[in-house]
């Protein structure tokens, strides 16, 4: 009947995902105030319920999205680190925030608080659900509980210079963004470390704080509103969020190639 079509055309599937763009009051920085894997998303308590129903009305047909604090702080991105097994939040988390954690996310997923001088743990760890890379200098217990809880094989590495490898890279199951500076040979390290294809970029309109910048999963990605139409391309291109395959990969190869020189070339 005209008037009233038939519901499941409106339920997306996973493959029209794009990037979303956003902001958290009035930055770009979204990896700051959100995390995203693929079991879970959680967001920083703002001042404002756009940024959160932003997440929510992509994600919550499929992930639990919830509102969450470290430390008393909004910055949840940067402290925490986690795939689909596991999350790993600073010792400086209350045992209220703790258990609120515990209430909201599946059962399936293992919540460990981590003793380790480098307190923002975002920061220093870039993981995706098979491999995470770790700053130099993490402590030794760190890197075994990094092992266990999240299931990962785990790598001390810098990227393109910076030992901040959660704030400089960024990875799913799909693919994978690095610091523009990167060298070809450090790409191709890192990505048969990864065994997943990387491209070296940019969000937010030149940032190199790709972690800090924007956050994915295997079928979706956010970042800041600044983020530029070539930067979107881009991201979606590597992290394969555009779906279809065959013309259309093809296609998306090449504008990753055609596209990059014009991204990095303020920065050569």
């Amino acid at each position: 009947h005209p008037d009233h079509p038939p519901t499941h055309t409106k339920k997306r599937t996973l493959q029209t995902t794009m990037a979303t763009r956003c902001a958290f009051e009035n930055s770009n920085e979204v990896g700051v105030f959100s995390a995203l894997t693929n079991a879970y998303c959680l967001t920083g308590i703002g001042g404002s319920e756009n940024f959160f129903s932003i997440f929510e009305g992509e994600l919550s047909e499929h992930i639990p999205v919830l509102h969450a604090s470290i430390a008393g702080g909004r910055f949840v991105g940067r402290t925490t680190a986690g795939n689909r097994r596991g999350l790993l939040v600073p010792s400086p988390t209350t045992d209220l925030e703790l258990s609120h954690l515990r209430n909201s996310l599946p059962d399936s997923v293992v919540i460990q608080r981590v003793e380790e001088r480098l307190s923002a743990l975002g920061n220093i760890i870039a993981t995706n659900d098979h491999v995470a890379l770790v700053h130099p200098d993490i402590d030794r217990e760190t890197e075994d509980v990094i092992a266990d809880v999240l299931g990962v094989e785990v790598f001390r590495q810098t990227v393109g210079g910076q030992a901040l490898v959660g704030s400089y890279c960024k990875f799913s199951n799909q693919g994978g963004m690095v610091h523009p500076r990167t060298t070809v040979e450090d790409m191709e390290e890192l990505s048969s470390l990864l065994q997943v294809p990387l491209v070296a970029g940019t969000v937010n309109r030149g940032s190199d704080v790709l972690g800090g910048g924007m956050v994915v999963n295997d079928w979706s990605a956010f970042c800041g509103l600044d983020t530029t139409g070539t930067e979107i391309s881009v991201i979606e291109s590597i992290f394969r969020l555009s779906g279809g395959t065959g013309r259309g990969q093809q296609q998306q190869s090449s504008i990753v190639t055609d596209m990059r020189s014009s991204l990095i070339d303020q920065l050569s």
